[in-house]
């Protein structure tokens, strides 16, 4: 009889252990009723919640952009292409929440970077159902928008980007600006040190590649945070596809003002990317000679533009300024919608407040070359960068 009551006890842990909870519940005993059918606080949505009250009057106010970080009619563009997928059928028992109100409470979210919990009380909606409008309107802007705002490069696309780089930062045959960014997120359950960068916090990276007016060509999200940029890139479809030539990159062409033969197209990044026949990195620092310093100086303000995007896509959208409270894959999903979301205003409001106040265009920018010149040598001229590509 001891046997057996000791084999019940431990049958009972086991089962207890296995279900995740104290004791099972008996049959007799009662089930537990839900207090509310719907919280007094949520039943005023309609009433009180921040949408229902001020979305009207803020279409016709000025700040309408700075709670969306986009114009009206860049708002109105974008609940148009996404409106059949963000519409659900209403019930006997409830109203399905609108599609106007799901793409505000994502932008909201991402313009600020509150949490669900501040959400809730701002819109009157469920913590859990403000968790499931974000990361389910993440994906559909990502999914819907991406071949729009951010296609696959054609030759000619390539060729257009060049120009961009030669007329705003003096460097030929350049196909984009490439760089990593550090997006901090919490630290993952039973993840070690995988998402501990260099920084001393957990990330998330994100590999881009930009153009001269700020806008990601290319991107690359998700790696562990303790991963180097060259090591991304490598692994990256970008990469892959650079190595084997499957980018659609035009035929070299001849530098201008350069007789010499034709230079490849190349990707601008700073030292911790390899040198390769289409990826060009700076001279090191030391031992440099006037020529060495002449191009590092030029291949920098190229670079500068990646950097640029970066600081005009946290600035734009302040969920990038704390830590997103989200597993990797849900943070991925932030990360990718607002990437998109950056390309997407940068097409519809190119010359908004935080990009000019912040980050000027080049053609506003004062450059002061004789920082760069050494003393008894000549100036700093936009052709010398031509006959930097074919010294040995």
């Amino acid at each position: 009889m001891a046997e057996d009551s000791e084999e019940e006890a431990i049958a009972y842990w086991l089962y207890t252990r296995r279900r995740g909870r104290q004791s099972p519940r008996l049959d007799d005993e009662p089930s537990r009723k839900r207090r509310f059918w719907v919280h007094p606080i949520i039943s005023e949505r309609y009433r009180k919640g921040h949408f229902h009250t001020l979305y009207t009057d803020l279409r016709e106010h000025p700040d309408f952009w700075a709670f969306c970080r986009m114009s009206v009619s860049a708002f109105d563009c974008l609940l148009s292409s996404l409106r059949t997928v963000l519409t659900f059928m209403g019930t006997n028992m409830r109203r399905s929440i609108t599609p106007e109100e799901r793409l505000i409470v994502t932008l909201r979210f991402l313009a600020t970077g509150n949490s669900f919990a501040s959400l809730h009380f701002e819109f009157l909606l469920g913590t859990s159902t403000i968790s499931r409008i974000v990361r389910h309107t993440c994906h559909v802007i990502w999914t819907r928008l991406r071949e729009t705002v951010m296609p696959q490069p054609t030759a000619s696309d390539w060729l257009r980007i060049a120009d961009g780089f030669n007329d705003c930062a003096q460097f030929p045959n350049c196909i984009g600006a490439l760089d990593g960014k550090h997006i901090r997120v919490k630290k993952p359950p039973h993840s070690g040190t995988r998402f501990f960068n260099y920084k001393q916090y957990f990330s998330v990276v994100l590999l881009a590649l930009a153009d001269s007016n700020y806008q990601f060509i290319m991107v690359d999200i998700g790696a562990y945070g303790s991963t180097s940029d060259a090591r991304i890139f490598s692994a990256s479809r970008l990469g892959e596809r650079l190595r084997v030539n499957q980018l659609s990159l035009p035929e070299p062409r001849r530098l201008p003002g350069y007789a010499g033969p034709p230079a490849p197209f190349v990707i601008v990044a700073d030292e911790g990317f390899a040198l390769t026949h289409h990826v060009m990195r700076p001279f090191p620092r030391r031992g440099l000679d006037v020529r060495r310093r002449i191009f590092n100086y030029r291949l920098t303000r190229a670079r500068r533009y990646v950097e640029c995007a970066f600081g005009i896509l946290c600035s734009k959208w302040r969920v990038f300024n704390t830590s997103i409270q989200m597993d990797p894959e849900n943070a991925t999903l932030v990360i990718q919608a607002c990437v998109v979301l950056h390309n997407f205003t940068r097409m519809h409001n190119p010359f908004s407040a935080v990009d000019q106040n912040q980050y000027p265009t080049s053609s506003g920018v004062g450059l002061d070359l004789t920082l760069h010149r050494r003393p008894g040598t000549a100036g700093i001229g936009s052709g010398h960068v031509c006959r930097l590509f074919q010294q040995p």
